[in-house]
C-alpha cells in the first residue's frame, strides 16, 4: 500500500461532538465600516487533504458461487475488474437478511443493537426488533456528511419503518433523515424492476419511462448516479463524496429483458447438483477457496435435480437463466459507475467496496414460482399450476418480463451458495452469511490476486472507513450520546495480508437461526424453519431455542462446515453456546427468534391505525403496507363519481401484476378482478353498463370463512342496487406486493388485470369526487 501514513495511521484530533461548531468570523465589527476590520477566515476543513471518495456497491440476495469472478457462471466483468485492481476478502460476512445487513453496514453496529433483528415489515415491540435505527447509532453517511463529505444513495433502502413510508412521512427515518443528502430509489425490501414505486429524497416519483420504452430499475439508478457524479464534478469538485449504490438484484422478482436471459440458454441444463460441483471447482481454480475445501451435502428436504419431472425442467432451467441475466445486467450497470469515475478523473482517489450479496442466495422461491409472494402468503400451489398460468401468458419467454414476478427454485439458491450449507435466512451456516467482498483504491492499494482470509463482518466497514480517514466515531451527534461501534477496522489487512487477526468473536441470529464464531470455531443451530419448505413449520408457535440441536465446526480446518464435530467436543460446544448467550444478551438479540413474532402472531403485525379513509380521485402511490387491507378484511369501498357514455378506466387498484385486486370500468361496464398471484383470477362483471351521470359505486367485501387466506364474498352496487356478485375462493392472507401501491383513478405500477395491460395507466375518463373506504366488523365479532 502506497504511503500508508499519509492517510491510515495518522488520526486527526478526535472529534467528540458533531456537528462541528459554526465557523467564527475573523472580522471585527466596529461602529462603522471604516472603524471595522474585514478579515474573513478561510473555510474550515475537518478532513485530511487527500481524503478519498468512497463508493459502496451492494448486490442483493446473491450467493458466493454465482459470479464468474469466483468460479461461477454469471458473467461479472465489473466484479472481476475491482478484484484485479485491488484485493478481495473471502471470509467477509453479512447477517443472512437484508434490513439487518444494511443497518449494520451503515452504522457499524450489530443488527439487533440498531433495532434490525429482522426486516422492517416484521418489526415488533422488543428493542432488538423495533425496525428503527436509534439516533444513538448515527450512520456512517451522517458522520461523513458532518466532516465535509457529499453523501448520496441509490436503489434499495429497506431501513425505514414500513408504516412511515407514505408520502406523508415522517421523514426522519428516510435516507435523507439519517445522513444522505440525496436519495433515489425505493424504500421497501423489493420492487418490480420495470414498474417500481420510487422516491427521490422525500417525494414520490414515477419512473422516467415505461417498460415498453426500455425502462429497467438497475439502469435507472446507474443513470441517476452518473448524473449526480457529473453535477458533483461541476459544482463541488474539491469535496469528497460517499456513494451507496444498492441494486434490487438478485432479490425477487427476477426481472430482466429477454436478450439478457437468452445469453445463458443451455448454461444450467445439467441442474443444480452439477452446478454446485462445478462452482466449487471454479472457486478453487480462481484461488478463492482453499484446495481442500469440501462440498457439503444437499439437505434431504430439498429436491435433487434428478427428482424433478422432465416436463418441469425447462421451467426450472429458464428461471435460472433469467436470474443469471439479471445478475450480469446489474454488474454491467455497476461498471458504468466505475467508467464514469475514470472519465471524471476520480478513480485513483476513490475507495470502491463491492459486496456481492447482503446475504446468500434466496430460497424464498421455494419450488420455483411465477409470483413470489405466493410463498409469503403461505398459499399452496404446484409447479404445474405455475406452468399452466405461464402458458396462458405466453410461455417460458414471458419469465423475467413485467407480466410475472418469478423467482427460481430454492435449490438454485443452494447451488449459488456452494460449497456451503446455508442460504438467505439461515444465520446458522455459511452461505447465508458468507459473501464475497472486493475493494480497490488505485491511488493507495497495490493489486493482489491472493484473497485476504481474515474473518471480517459487515459491521467492520464503517470503522475501516473512519480509520482510513483518520477520524473516530464521535461521542455525541446532534446532542445525542452515541452507542459504541461494534465493528473492528480491517485496514490492517488492507496493508498487510499476513497481519494477525484482531477479531475474535461474532454472533449471528435471524428468526431463531443462529451461530457464534470465536477464534476459528463456529457453533450453529438451524432454528425452527427452513426457507425452502412451504408453510409454517409444525409447532412453530410453541418453539423455544432450547429445543434446537447445536452443531460445532472448526473453521480453521473445515472451510465449508462440512464436518460437525459437536459430539467429539462437548466442552468446546458448551463454551461457544455460553458465549452466544452472552453476546445475544449484550446485543439486544433477546428473545431468541423474536423476528418470528409477527409471522406467528399475524394479528399483531404493524398496520395503519385507521379503520376508515377519505381519499380523492387522484390519491395514488400509497404503499400497500400502509393502505387499507382490501384483499383480506371485510370492507366497503364507496366511490362517488360522474361518468359519460361508455366510460372507461381504473377506479382503484391495490397490488401489481404479480398479484392484486382492482375495480375498473371498460366501455361503461363495471368489473372487479382479484388476481391471486397469477395462478387464479376471479372476475366479477356487471350485467349492464353504467348510464351517463352521477353515481355511487360500492364494492363490499365480506368473509365467507373468517380465517387467513379464506374465501371472500364480493358484491358490487350502483346507487344502492346490487349489479354483480361473486366469491374469491382463496385470498392473500398477508400482502399482494412488497412495493406496489393503492392507486385511485388510475393504475401506476403493475397491471393487476390483463384486461388493461395495454392501456396502462388506464386513467379513469370520468370524475371521481370522493372515495370512502371503511372496514366492516363481522357480525358476532
Amino acid at each position: 500500500m502506497g504511503d500508508r501514513n499519509s492517510v491510515i495511521g495518522s488520526p486527526l484530533p478526535p472529534t467528540r461532538t458533531l456537528p462541528f461548531p459554526p465557523k467564527q468570523s475573523g472580522s471585527i465589527a466596529g461602529r462603522t465600516m471604516q472603524e471595522s476590520t474585514y478579515s474573513p477566515k478561510p473555510p474550515e476543513r475537518h478532513l485530511p487533504e487527500n481524503a478519498p471518495n468512497v463508493l459502496v456497491i451492494l448486490i442483493d440476495d446473491a450467493g458466493p458461487a454465482l459470479p464468474s469472478t469466483f468460479g461461477g457462471k454469471i458473467q461479472t466483468d465489473t466484479l472481476d475488474r475491482v478484484r484485479e485492481n485491488g484485493i478481495g476478502f473471502n471470509r467477509f460476512h453479512t447477517t443472512a437478511m437484508c434490513s439487518p445487513t444494511r443497518a449494520s453496514l451503515l452504522t457499524g453496529r450489530n443488527h439487533h443493537r440498531v433495532g434490525n433483528g429482522q426486516i422492517a415489515e416484521l418489526a415488533n415491540d422488543w428493542d432488538g426488533y423495533s425496525g428503527r435505527i436509534p439516533k444513538s447509532s448515527a450512520t456512517m453517511p451522517e458522520v461523513l456528511r458532518n466532516y465535509g463529505y457529499a453523501t448520496a444513495a441509490w436503489g434499495k433502502w429497506h431501513n425505514t419503518p414500513a408504516e412511515e413510508t407514505t408520502k406523508a412521512g415522517p421523514y426522519d427515518n428516510w435516507p435523507t433523515g439519517v445522513g444522505f443528502e440525496y436519495f433515489y430509489g425505493f424504500l421497501a425490501g423489493e420492487a418490480s424492476q420495470y414498474e417500481p414505486n420510487l422516491v427521490r429524497n422525500t417525494t414520490s416519483v414515477l419512473p422516467p419511462k415505461s417498460p415498453e420504452e426500455g425502462y429497467h430499475l438497475s439502469e435507472d439508478i446507474a443513470d441517476d448516479a452518473i448524473g449526480w457524479l457529473r453535477d458533483h464534478k461541476a459544482l463541488s469538485p474539491d469535496k469528497p463524496f460517499f456513494m451507496y449504490w444498492a441494486t434490487g438484484c438478485l432479490h425477487g422478482p427476477h426481472h430482466i429483458m429477454k436478450e439478457w436471459a437468452d445469453k445463458y440458454a443451455g448454461t444450467f441444463d445439467d441442474g443444480w447438483d452439477v452446478y454446485r460441483e462445478e462452482a466449487l471447482d471454479g472457486a478453487k481454480a480462481a484461488g478463492w477457496v482453499p484446495q481442500d475445501t469440501e462440498l457439503t451435502p444437499r439437505p434431504e428436504s430439498l429436491a435433487g435435480w434428478d427428482e424433478i419431472p422432465e416436463h418441469q425442467k425447462p421451467f426450472q432451467r429458464r428461471l435460472m437463466e433469467v436470474a443469471a441475466g439479471f445478475g450480469e445486467h446489474a454488474d454491467v450497470q455497476a461498471g458504468r459507475l466505475l467508467d464514469e469515475l475514470e472519465r471524471l478523473g476520480y478513480s485513483d482517489d476513490t475507495v470502491v467496496v463491492y459486496i456481492w450479496g447482503d446475504n446468500g442466495s434466496s430460497g424464498e422461491g421455494q419450488n420455483g414460482t411465477i409470483s413470489e409472494l405466493l410463498a409469503q402468503n403461505q398459499i399452496p400451489s404446484t409447479v404445474d399450476q405455475h406452468i399452466a398460468a405461464l402458458d396462458e401468458l405466453g410461455g417460458l419467454d414471458v419469465l423475467g418480463s413485467p407480466a410475472t414476478d418469478n423467482q427460481y427454485h430454492a435449490a438454485w439458491a443452494w447451488a449459488g451458495s456452494s460449497p456451503y450449507q446455508g442460504m438467505k435466512l439461515l444465520a446458522s451456516h455459511l452461505g447465508g452469511t458468507r459473501n464475497p467482498m472486493v475493494l480497490q483504491w488505485p491511488g493507495r492499494i497495490d493489486a493482489d490476486p491472493d484473497p485476504r482470509t481474515h474473518f471480517t463482518h459487515v459491521v467492520d466497514l464503517a470503522p475501516t472507513i473512519y480509520e482510513i480517514l483518520g477520524i473516530s466515531h464521535p461521542d455525541t451527534v446532534n446532542g445525542i450520546p452515541q452507542d459504541p461501534i461494534d465493528g473492528t477496522s480491517f485496514a490492517y489487512a488492507i496493508d498487510d495480508k499476513s497481519a494477525a487477526e484482531p477479531r475474535r468473536t461474532q454472533y449471528f441470529e435471524v428468526m431463531g437461526s443462529r451461530s457464534i464464531y470465536a477464534d476459528g470455531w463456529m457453533a450453529s443451530a438451524l432454528g425452527p424453519r427452513l426457507p425452502w419448505v412451504p408453510g409454517s413449520p409444525p409447532g412453530i408457535t410453541t418453539w423455544t431455542p432450547d429445543q434446537d440441536r447445536w452443531e460445532l465446526y472448526h473453521l480453521d480446518e473445515d472451510w465449508s462446515q462440512a464436518h460437525d464435530i459437536a459430539e467429539q467436543n462437548p466442552e468446546k460446544l458448551a463454551e461457544l453456546k455460553e458465549l452466544f448467550a452472552i453476546e445475544a444478551a449484550r446485543n439486544d438479540a433477546l428473545p431468541i427468534g423474536g423476528g418470528l413474532w409477527v409471522l406467528t402472531h399475524p394479528d399483531q403485525r404493524i398496520t395503519p391505525p385507521y379503520s376508515e379513509w377519505e381519499m380523492s380521485g387522484d390519491t395514488v402511490r400509497v404503499p400497500e403496507f400502509c393502505a387499507p387491507s382490501l384483499g383480506n378484511r371485510p370492507n366497503t369501498v364507496r366511490i362517488d363519481l360522474t361518468v359519460g357514455d361508455g366510460a372507461s378506466g381504473v377506479l382503484y387498484k391495490l397490488g401489481g401484476a404479480g398479484g392484486g385486486l382492482t375495480c375498473f370500468v371498460l366501455d361503461g361496464v363495471l368489473t372487479y378482478e382479484y388476481n391471486l398471484f397469477l395462478i387464479q383470477r376471479t372476475r366479477i362483471v356487471a350485467d349492464t353498463p353504467l348510464a351517463a351521470g352521477e353515481h355511487t359505486v360500492e364494492v363490499a367485501t365480506t368473509y365467507v370463512e373468517a380465517r387467513p387466506g379464506g374465501p371472500l364474498a364480493v358484491t358490487i352496487r350502483v346507487d344502492g342496487t346490487d349489479v354483480a356478485s361473486g366469491t374469491v375462493p382463496v385470498s392473500a392472507a398477508l400482502l399482494f406486493s412488497a412495493n406496489d401501491c393503492l392507486d385511485i383513478g388510475r393504475a401506476y405500477g403493475g397491471a393487476v388485470s390483463r384486461a388493461y395491460v395495454d392501456k396502462m395507466p388506464f386513467a379513469f375518463d370520468g370524475t371521481i369526487d370522493r372515495v370512502h373506504i371503511g372496514y366492516v366488523v363481522p357480525a358476532g365479532a
